[in-house]
């Protein structure tokens, strides 16, 4: 008999490819959303929809009674006043709901970095989420620990129209570890499948190798043909503006700022030593290609 697995976040790159991979591989699946009409191609493929807010408690319990394990991931909130504040919500209605539901496993999506209780920006949430998880009695947790994701490059397009350049807060020969929501999801799936994990563990997702931002600036360009295409490093003062003109509030930029700084003096780093577990498939050159450069021709 199939087990289930309640999936939050399931409209999102990494929730959605998660479900996928599971219905393939057989499991049940319960998918969480807010938007009833985002959740139509997954339950077109047998998914269980269930709509509702991550603060509603009461609904996050039935969406996890009786399922084998959760997925669990707290949404960025950039418009949000006090963004550590709704991650602390967040977090406080997952482990409730798990709780009160007697969820056995649950694999959590983290960052890289969480191992620090602060100095981190919005990464620091995501530590005190790991603890709330750890201090559930009888809860096995896998911590999902992946680096800077390929996809956060999707919002350069817009700079790279309208300025010609690409540009962020981080400094241009940070060497960074940059992994694809497609291979988060891959691994997120491996312990969903399986469901033999115990106790509480860290799995790293570190992608295929480390990149700094001027590298990857060449790589897209050259995917876009803009093989000339130069990396700006923004002082944090102009990062900060940026971000509140693309709507983020003035908290959230903060913590965007926070973050960058921690990158940029290696406070953000893997814990561990690059192995054949924590390394996944997905360069960032077959990211430029096949998912990059389509979305650039479509913005």
């Amino acid at each position: 008999m199939p087990h289930t697995v309640t999936i939050t976040g399931a409209t999102g790159n990494i929730g959605k490819g998660l479900a996928e991979r599971l219905l393939q591989n057989g499991v049940k699946i319960r998918a969480v959303a807010r938007n009833a009409e985002k959740l139509a191609t997954l339950t077109a493929k047998g998914a269980e929809a269930h709509t509702g807010e991550l603060e509603n408690t009461a609904f996050l319990g039935e969406a996890f009674r009786g399922a084998d394990a959760v997925f669990a991931m707290i949404p960025p909130f950039y418009n949000a006043p006090d963004p550590r504040a709704k991650q602390r919500q967040i977090s406080a209605s997952l482990a409730e709901a798990m709780k009160t539901a007697g969820v056995p496993r649950v694999v959590a999506l983290s960052s890289m970095g969480a191992s620090l209780p602060s100095g981190t920006g919005p990464i620091a949430g995501l530590h005190e989420f790991e603890e709330i998880l750890k201090s559930i009695p009888g809860l096995s947790v896998v911590a999902l620990r992946p680096a800077f994701f390929m996809e956060n490059q999707l919002a350069a397009i817009p700079v790279i129209k309208n300025a010609g350049i690409n540009g962020s807060a981080a400094r241009a020969d940070v060497a960074l570890p940059m992994s694809a929501t497609r291979d988060i999801a891959a691994v997120a799936a491996e312990h969903l499948t399986a469901l033999k994990f115990d106790g509480y563990t860290v799995r790293e997702v570190l992608g295929p190798r480390d990149y700094t931002h001027r590298e990857v600036t060449s790589i897209l360009g050259a995917a876009i043909g803009k093989p000339d295409l130069a990396y700006v490093e923004f002082p944090y003062a102009d990062f900060h503006k940026g971000l509140m003109g693309a709507g983020f509030s003035v908290s959230a930029a903060d913590s965007f700022v926070e973050m960058y700084t921690a990158l940029n003096e290696g406070l953000i780093q893997s814990t561990v030593i690059r192995s054949a577990s924590n390394t996944t498939p997905t360069t960032l050159e077959e990211f430029a290609r096949q998912v990059f450069a389509p979305a650039f021709q479509a913005s």
